[in-house]
């Protein structure tokens, strides 16, 4: 018959028995999630927070003054593309994230009740797609966008 030979379990036993053994399992026996560790870059929480924010009825933009305009000038540049960061700032720490919002509202919104709902639909968002715990979500409303301001920029222009 041949003799077994035991693995030691605990790091007591590895002491006793002059050998080096790790707790748990290991390399193929361990599960995968255990297996790594996963970093989420600052912008793809950024991007997330900003799809959310958008995808509400009654924001009409994120961004203070100075980003749409940059925003605004970039989209009229041929192959240019409007930034879906514009207007979100975020902290990512290793298990939690605060984000930063600025938007532009439709006239006539609640704004209150917008906020409420950007709120949630961000945290949802980000919670669900990363699995940070979304800590905090400001919100600075600085503009309400007006109905007449398109038809009015549309026609002041020199050429239609």
């Amino acid at each position: 018959m041949t003799e077994a030979t035991s693995v030691p379990t605990t790091k007591q036993e590895s002491r006793e028995s002059g050998t080096t053994a790790l707790q748990g399992e290991t390399g193929a026996g361990a599960a995968p999630a255990s297996r790594g560790r996963t970093t989420i870059a600052d912008g793809v929480v950024e991007t997330i927070a900003g799809m959310a924010a958008r995808e509400v009825p009654g924001v009409h933009a994120l961004g203070g003054g100075f980003a749409r305009t940059m925003g605004a000038v970039r989209g009229m540049v041929p192959g240019g593309r409007t930034s879906v960061t514009r207007g979100v700032k975020v902290e990512v720490g290793e298990i939690q994230a605060a984000i930063d919002l600025a938007l532009v509202v439709e006239y006539g919104v609640a704004i209150a009740d917008l906020a409420a709902e950007v709120r949630e639909n961000v945290i949802a968002g980000v919670e669900r797609m990363t699995g940070l715990e979304v800590v905090e979500v400001n919100i600075a409303v600085n503009d309400v966008h007006l109905p007449d301001d398109e038809e009015q920029g549309r026609a002041d222009g020199r050429v239609q």
